[in-house]
């Protein structure tokens, strides 16, 4: 049973327990000798950890993935806490409850999923609500979508994460749709419900959130938009011009090609799904920064990505 979790690892602490081990990383010392860097995780988040000696025997025995005991001791180096590690070995999975790895939502996800369903059934287009009906029949495909997160690091990175994302933007879609004159309610809708559809298959979530190689190779745009050409192609008198403005949506939602999106949004529904996006990602990434950041201080940590310190003001009000 695992009793030391990474978010509870302080400088000085002794370490002896089991983590998943999701990446590692050789590089040189200034001697030309070999160490590795591993970083590992459990539900909580994760850690960087470095091994110094004997790397070739510890390389021979771990596997991405894996779920291993390490022996160490945890420093601060660079600001962050590291661990170093005086030993490893590998652990049986049946050994290991997989809850304690994987971080999960903090709200109910069938709650959340029965009403993004209720949501999709209020689409008036017959051809939109057909088709989002159908994407909730196929069982393997609601499993998934109930337990994937939507991203490996930056935002929702949690089991139920693309869910409860998913439903947030699609809330977010219904209020904004009705301000402006010219959208489509229900395509803007339906884009907001399928816009990372393709993140069931291009992340791993059963040890370790990763990314799949399907998903390295093609990116889950590519994948949701090939997704949604085959529930189409299932649903008689489709109009093809609707489809093409649906996967529109998904090819385009990242807003830029230079963040992935083979073409720039050229709808007003589009437009629109990329910002409601770009806001719900970024307010739940700021937010998480804050939950794990020193609950006494008024001021987060520099954050690395963003390059600015966040107020914690009202936010820091509601947690009591």
């Amino acid at each position: 049973m695992k009793k030391l979790y990474i978010a509870d690892i302080r400088p000085g602490d002794s370490v002896n327990d089991v983590f998943v081990l999701s990446e590692k990383t050789v590089s040189r010392k200034k001697d030309g000798e070999p160490f590795l860097s591993l970083t590992l995780a459990d539900k909580t988040g994760q850690i960087r950890a470095v091994v110094w000696d004997n790397v070739r025997q510890v390389l021979d025995i771990l596997a991405d993935g894996d779920f291993i005991r390490v022996s160490g001791g945890a420093s601060e180096y660079r600001g962050t806490v590291q661990i170093t590690v005086k030993s490893v070995q590998a652990v049986d999975p049946d050994q290991v409850d997989p809850r304690d790895f994987l971080p999960a939502a903090d709200r109910d996800v069938e709650q959340m999923f029965e009403r993004l369903v209720n949501l999709c059934a209020t689409v008036e287009n017959g051809h939109l609500r057909r088709f989002l009906a159908s994407l909730w029949q196929d069982q393997d495909l609601a499993e998934r979508f109930k337990t994937a997160p939507a991203a490996k690091r930056m935002h929702h990175a949690y089991l139920g994460g693309l869910l409860e994302h998913t439903l947030s933007m699609a809330l977010l879609a219904d209020k904004i749709a009705s301000h402006y004159v010219g959208v489509d309610r229900d395509l803007l809708l339906a884009g907001a419900v399928i816009h990372d559809l393709g993140k069931i298959h291009e992340l791993e979530y059963g040890r370790r959130i990763d990314y799949t190689d399907r998903g390295r190779l093609l990116s889950h745009i590519v994948i949701g938009a090939e997704m949604i050409e085959a529930k189409i192609g299932r649903l008689d008198g489709f109009p093809p011009q609707l489809a093409d403005q649906l996967k529109h949506m998904i090819i385009s939602h990242h807003g830029e090609r230079q963040f992935g999106s083979p073409e720039l949004p050229k709808t007003l529904e589009a437009v629109l799904l990329h910002y409601i996006d770009a806001i719900d990602s970024r307010m739940n990434a700021i937010r998480q920064f804050m939950a794990d950041d020193d609950p006494n201080s008024d001021w987060t940590g520099y954050h690395r990505l963003l390059e600015r310190h966040f107020f914690k003001g009202h936010w820091k009000d509601t947690r009591g």
